[in-house]
């Protein structure tokens, strides 16, 4: 079949690439190792319950389901594997899964290999996860497979005439819990009609994180946030306005950054995608003069805090603290809309926050919701410069649309426990 021989031709040359690229010599020494992980780690007595996620994103679409699963049928064990590096090498200790490893390439000697350690009891594989050999090994044991929060369009190969011996793959699944009706209307098309509309698991996450966030005491120097804090809702009653720019890319910072240069009543934080030096010195660079100060120069008990406090512009430049800074904003900017796609809508939104977001999100369904109500897509300078200024201007507005992003999230919270409750546990 093309496909294995699309295979093979892949991994040499990701053998090849290995030595010239360390993020896949990563990726290939892990697919490597992944048999002797197993081998010392898996117990053969144990029924395990095998989650693949693709990278980093799926992965945290699929924790709030391993979590749960975890919490209501403790019984089980969890295997998570991930495909790429940027997954992984992020998560391989993640308490909430008994193994991590890479997922070995899908031959089909290594999809055999792989099911004879393991003997899954069920598999979820997250999003876009159809690796054919493995699929097939899975169905042929009779282990039920799901695809949690998969997305479909008229675009993907299933649905082409080209594709259609590689679309049988589509019947090894157990079941579909997709993320909307086009998806489902798709897969009737070609045969396919075990599937339920159950939404976006992120949503769930999302609310996880928003419950878990950290409090952040030089995020709170920063902002020279002082009196008492509201019963209700934890805020402190007088603070600047905010504008936090998460996940940012060039494109995006050019656009923000030379509108809050003449608009320095605001407190601006940036976190950008990319903290690498060059990157930092580049936004710097385009903050025009304006006092600026690093998250990693801070700390919450030093000779910076003056410093701090005085500062127009914070740069966070360190990772695993962005779902916790968007609390502190009140205009939020999700990046990558630019380029291949924006980042996390949602880390933002759930905190009653308008975000503003580039072009490049059609692909993207919460950007599509959040357009309703809450969210707003620039195209250039003129039309941010537009849409701020209203915020601005307007007070009641500002709450409003705030409120919309967040009711937004709420309302589609929940695929975890629909999923759950329709699995053969």
């Amino acid at each position: 079949m093309i496909y294995n021989l699309i295979i093979y031709v892949y991994l040499l040359g990701v053998a090849i690439y290995s030595r010239f690229n360390e993020k896949v010599r990563k990726m290939w020494r892990g697919e490597r190792e992944a048999f002797r992980i197993l081998k010392e780690k898996v117990d053969p007595d144990a029924r395990y319950v095998w989650f693949h996620a693709a990278s980093l994103g799926e992965f945290e679409q699929g924790r709030p389901l391993m979590e749960q699963l975890r919490k209501e049928h403790p019984d089980y064990k969890i295997l998570l594997t991930f495909f790429s590096p940027s997954g992984y090498e992020v998560r391989k200790n993640y308490e909430g899964a008994d193994i991590i490893t890479y997922l070995p390439l899908d031959t089909i000697t290594n999809a055999r290999r792989f099911l004879r350690t393991i003997h899954p009891v069920m598999a979820f594989f997250i999003k876009y996860e159809f690796w054919y050999n493995y699929l097939h090994i899975l169905k042929h044991r009779n282990v039920p497979v799901y695809s949690v929060s998969s997305i479909f369009r008229p675009d993907q190969i299933f649905f082409k005439w080209y594709g259609r011996q590689y679309g049988r793959v589509l019947n090894c699944f157990t079941h579909f819990f997709v993320q909307n009706e086009q998806s489902k209307a798709l897969l009737a098309k070609i045969g396919i009609t075990n599937v339920s509309i159950v939404g976006d698991t992120r949503f769930d996450r999302v609310l996880q994180i928003k419950e878990a966030a950290k409090q952040l005491p030089i995020v709170e120097a920063f902002i020279e946030e002082s009196g008492d804090r509201s019963q209700e809702t934890g805020d402190y009653t007088n603070k600047p306005k905010v504008f936090v720019a998460g996940s940012s890319w060039p494109p995006d910072e050019e656009i923000f950054i030379k509108y809050f240069n003449a608009h320095r009543d605001w407190k601006l934080i940036i976190a950008p995608h990319v903290i690498g030096e060059d990157h930092l010195k580049q936004i710097e660079k385009l903050l025009d003069g304006r006092k600026v100060i690093r998250y990693s120069e801070c700390s919450e008990n030093s000779e910076y805090s003056e410093r701090l406090a005085d500062a127009e512009v914070l740069i966070v430049n360190c990772f695993g603290l962005l779902s916790s800074i968007y609390h502190y904003g009140d205009v939020a900017y999700v990046g990558g809309g630019f380029g291949v796609g924006i980042h996390n809508l949602l880390e933002a939104a759930v905190w009653d926050v308008p975000v503003f977001f580039g072009p490049n999100n059609q692909r993207f369904q919460e950007a599509q919701g959040l357009k309703k109500g809450g969210g707003f897509e620039i195209s250039d300078y003129e039309v941010f410069e537009r849409q701020m200024n209203r915020l601005m201007a307007d007070g009641a507005y500002l709450a409003a649309q705030g409120q919309m992003a967040g009711q937004y999230v709420k309302g589609k919270a929940g695929a975890t426990q629909e999923v759950l409750n329709n699995v053969l546990l």
